[in-house]
């Protein structure tokens, strides 16, 4: 059996390439994982804005086709009323 000879300066060559690769490449690597992240992150925000988009195209379709729901939309953000009704608010009482 052959017994490895290696000497100080052969260790320390080998190190210092190991440590001019780690030198080169890591930072490479590190700014690879913080961009996957982003894009991982960014893929999830894109899903929650495409269902809220989808949620807020059905609400539109609704009042478009619905003059029913028109007519609810319309009574209570805008606070209209038909003719010969009365509007009463009650204001809750303050303690």
């Amino acid at each position: 059996m052959k017994i490895l000879n290696l000497n100080t300066g052969t260790i320390f060559r080998s190190l210092g390439i190991i440590g001019v690769i780690l030198f080169i490449f890591l930072p490479g690597y590190t700014k690879l994982q913080e961009l996957k992240d982003r894009n991982r992150y960014l893929q999830e925000k894109i899903s929650e804005v495409k269902s809220e988009n989808s949620l807020l195209e059905n609400e539109i379709a609704r009042i478009q086709q619905d003059p029913v729901y028109q007519e609810e939309i319309i009574r209570e953000r805008l606070g209209v009323v038909r003719k010969g009704e009365i509007l009463y608010k009650i204001e809750p009482q303050e303690e």
